[in-house]
């Protein structure tokens, strides 16, 4: 009695599969796929739009630009300006061969420069021309001369060299002051990174008043900081303004890497100013000085003072022994009595030595200035003319 019904439930198995597979079958034959490609079919069989022949392809037609934006139009004439006055420096160096010895002169590195007068003068680093035996000039217009050195100040990293071209190939960079710089103004370079020469960067002066080393030690002060792109090869070249004037000799850079990291230091234009014009009369640039040696800030703790710069000694025949100051004392018991302390220069408030040297480095020789003392706690004003340092 179970046999036929179990004959009954396999039939309907098998039929309710069959309908199952002739839905999957139907499906994927006329299913959404299927749909999609008859359609694609019917559009591709329709009305067919004139096909293009390779052989008639055109080049676009171009678009009118316009004027140039006034920010553009401002940076593309001051470089065109002052790109005039910036030249590609290359020195040399000389190699002798170790079995002949027979002494080659090669390329030793690529720096920047710029014209600085109408007689030849050009200004670059003291690092870009230390320890090479020939240094050659090109200027923008591609001409290429063999460059005299002058003189060098490497406490400020500058070197002056003199190049004999005709005067319409020199083209004095324009001068101006870092005395009103303001952090957030516009600041452009031109130079020569990795030798690729009369390139262009741009930025702001990202802070001012900075201190770096020079390569004498001796540290350089208020230099300026920019982010406009500084990488080797620029160093020498100038840091302009938005009116195209000199503002610092770009020098140095802050990079792990060794390339722009967006900091970059230029020598300020002020001491530029002051320092090239002593190279070119001189041969070198000395800074200016009281003619007293100062007590360093641990020993002058030692003595109990709080701020100031205490005098220890007086150089016979200085400004400062003319103008009567007085170093170290000793007492009878040979106790040591402080003589002057130096608390101002001019407008400058003197706390430490730093300050003095900041201020000093501002004058010039033969400046006349004025030294603010405390003397036994009482305080006086003396006049003296700087001279001539180390």
């Amino acid at each position: 009695m179970d046999q036929p019904r179990n004959h009954r439930a396999l039939i309907v198995l098998v039929v309710c599969l069959g309908v199952m597979n002739l839905g999957l079958v139907a499906f994927f034959l006329w299913g959404p796929g299927r749909g999609a490609a008859a359609t694609a079919r019917d559009v591709a069989s329709g009305p067919a739009a004139p096909a293009a022949s390779v052989e008639d392809a055109q080049p676009r037609p171009v678009t009118p630009r316009g004027d140039l934006a006034p920010s553009e139009s401002a940076v593309v004439d001051l470089f065109d300006r002052a790109s005039r006055s910036v030249a590609y420096i290359t020195t040399l160096t000389d190699v002798r061969d170790r079995y002949s010895l027979y002494v080659h002169r090669v390329p030793q590195g690529t720096g920047s420069g710029f014209v600085w007068d109408a007689d030849g003068h050009v200004v670059t680093n003291f690092h870009v021309i230390a320890e090479a035996q020939e240094a050659v000039v090109t200027l923008s217009g591609g001409q290429q001369y063999q460059a005299s050195l002058v003189g060098v100040a490497p406490d400020h990293d500058l070197a002056v060299l003199k190049i004999e071209a005709p005067a319409e190939e020199l083209a004095p960079l324009a001068v101006g002051t870092s005395k009103d710089l303001r952090v957030g103004q516009f600041a452009m370079a031109i130079g020569n990174p990795f030798g690729l020469d009369q390139t262009l960067t741009t930025g702001v002066v990202s802070a001012l008043d900075r201190e770096i080393d020079a390569m004498s030690g001796r540290r350089i002060y208020g230099v300026i900081q920019t982010d406009a792109a500084v990488n080797p090869g620029n160093s020498g070249g100038p840091l302009l303004d938005s009116a195209g004037r000199l503002i610092g000799v770009n020098t140095a850079i802050k990079s792990p890497s060794g390339a722009s990291a967006g900091i970059g230091f230029a020598v300020p234009v002020d001491t530029v100013n002051r320092v090239v014009p002593q190279i070119i009369k001189f041969g070198r640039a000395s800074r200016p000085s009281l003619g007293v040696s100062i007590l360093s800030p641990s020993a002058a703790q030692r003595l109990g003072l709080g701020e100031g710069v205490i005098v220890r000694d007086v150089v016979p025949g200085s400004p400062a022994a003319d103008a009567g100051l007085q170093g170290l004392l000793a007492d009878r018991r040979g106790r040591v009595r402080v003589g002057d302390v130096i608390v101002g220069l001019d407008d400058t408030d003197v706390k430490d030595p730093d300050d003095l040297l900041k201020a000093l480095d501002t004058r010039a020789v033969g400046d006349e200035v004025t030294i603010k003392l405390l003397r036994e706690g009482a305080g006086r004003e003396v006049k003296l003319r700087l001279a001539a340092g180390d």
